[in-house]
């Protein structure tokens, strides 16, 4: 019989399962697929010896996390910073570039310089302060309350349309709307900001990493640890509900609010069902992968540079598309996130030849090829293109959701990204991790702080277990 039950191997499982078994707990870990990692898995998706990222494919909040710097990440899995963070082209042939280098980002910036480097210095000097109020909870008095002033203060004046004041020419807001959309939703909003400031900040500080092979060494590294450490991994594994596992002191969730709905039923009070059932989903992703004959052939070589591309044109162009989507219609040119990982890691691909990953925004429910919409966005940047393409893998939001039941409807982020919804996730409470069963936790991107690969929903998710139920105050050491 385990201390532990985990349900769900994504990096907040295996968080919150490292941090269990480092406390000397038994740990075991179910996973429905066949490998561990959830959206660090890394797969030969279109043709043998290319090597694709099936969720997450550049890792910023990693790097920043305070969870992920006590194990040691960087000292397990080898990451290569970019000198580009992330470029925006406005058309054919200019482009905005955020350099890691916040002063060279500045200059190349023009006039608005001045005012970036305003936006983003108070934030990147005071980066551990910023990621401490970000990565939590939000009902709670901030370590670094400069930071969270800073910070806020910033977020009101990009979240609403005063921000457009704030410069004069097309890069910088380019920039900024491209990184905010990262999380889905009309600009400008308070949500969608914050979410761009806190990239943009990690870009300028940390770097945006790529693990070198793919982001399935991470999810590596944590298996690895687990099971040093005495724990258990079943893969292959459905779980239902509780008598699909063995019995346990503690039953760690990294799964939807749906499925913990499911899992638990009439334990769980009608007043926090409810609350679950009103908890929302945002809209989908479509994602295709693709197999080239060679790198993206750019109108601006300059684009070759950045392992992070942001396609949709002008801050205008971003908006439109972005609103277009949340009120359910199909932009004719949507935003595009586009990773070249190539760029940095040959090994991806056989020799002379590069992986491409891509997704594009899409309403809820939209069931069409999305490979067409994304070649055309990456053709308008890049003529050609298309004659590069060997193999392609492309997803629906619904296939997206079949592969991994945790995106509903294709929401890769666990939820909607609102203001409303960052402190209500998916309850009000100080401690949202913990469910009204008494040893059941929640611990996946459905609860504070929110999505991305840092493991803190994990890790926060375990530490009040092992406090309420094993007397265990200290998190246990995570060091290699």
């Amino acid at each position: 019989m385990p201390d532990v039950n985990v349900v769900g191997a994504g990096p907040n499982g295996l968080a919150a399962a490292v941090v269990c078994a480092r406390a000397g707990l038994s740990v075991t870990v179910s996973e429905r697929a066949e490998t561990a990692g959830g959206g660090l898995r890394t797969s030969e998706l279109t043709l043998p010896g290319f090597r694709h990222d099936l969720g997450s494919a550049v890792h910023p909040a990693a790097l920043a996390s305070p969870f992920f710097r006590a194990f040691g990440l960087s000292e397990r899995v080898p990451f290569v910073i970019p000198e580009v963070s992330y470029a925006h082209p406005l058309d054919a042939h200019r482009t905005a570039i955020a350099y890691r280098d916040l002063d060279r980002t500045a200059a190349e910036l023009g006039r608005d310089g001045p005012a970036w480097t305003r936006l983003l210095r108070p934030l990147v000097d005071r980066i551990d302060g910023l990621v401490s109020f970000t990565g939590h909870q939000l009902l709670r008095w901030p370590d670094d309350p400069r930071a969270a002033l800073d910070y806020g203060l910033r977020v009101l004046a990009l979240g609403t349309p005063a921000g457009r004041m704030l410069f004069h020419g097309p890069a910088a807001p380019a920039l900024l709307s491209g990184v905010a959309a990262h999380a889905p939703g009309r600009q400008p909003a308070l949500a969608q900001a914050g979410a761009g400031l806190l990239l943009a900040a990690e870009a300028h500080a940390e770097g945006w990493g790529y693990p070198v092979g793919g982001a399935q060494a991470i999810a590596d590294a944590l298996v690895a640890d687990l099971l040093a450490h005495g724990g258990t991994l079943r893969l292959n594994t459905e779980v239902r509900g509780p008598g699909d596992l063995d019995p346990a002191r503690v039953t760690l969730l990294d799964t939807s609010a749906v499925f913990l709905d499911r899992f638990a039923g009439p334990a769980l009070p009608d007043g926090y069902r409810r609350a679950l059932r009103r908890y929302r989903y945002g809209n989908g992703v479509a994602k295709v992968d693709f197999a080239l004959s060679g790198p993206v052939p750019w109108t601006n070589p300059r684009l070759a540079l950045a392992p992070t591309v942001h396609l949709s044109g002008s801050r205008v162009e971003v908006e439109r598309a972005e609103r277009l989507v949340s009120g359910g219609r199909s932009p004719r040119h949507p935003f595009v996130l586009l990773a070249q990982p190539s760029v940095l890691d040959a090994r991806r691909a056989p020799a002379g030849k590069a992986v491409l990953w891509a997704y594009t925004h899409v309403p809820a429910g939209w069931n069409g090829d999305p490979a067409l919409a994304i070649v055309r966005a990456i053709e308008r940047y890049a003529p050609g293109f298309r004659d590069t393409i060997l193999a392609a893998a492309s997803h629906t939001p619904a296939e997206l959701a079949a592969g991994n039941p945790n995106l509903i409807g294709g929401d890769i982020l666990g939820g909607a990204v609102s203001l409303r919804q960052l402190v209500k996730r998916p309850v009000v409470s100080t401690h949202p991790w913990r469910t009204p069963v008494p040893g059941l936790y929640l611990c996946s991107a459905s609860t504070p702080p929110g999505p991305a690969v840092h493991g803190m929903n994990g890790c926060f998710a375990a530490a009040l277990a092992l406090r309420e139920h094993f007397g265990i105050h200290t998190l246990p050491d995570l060091a290699p």
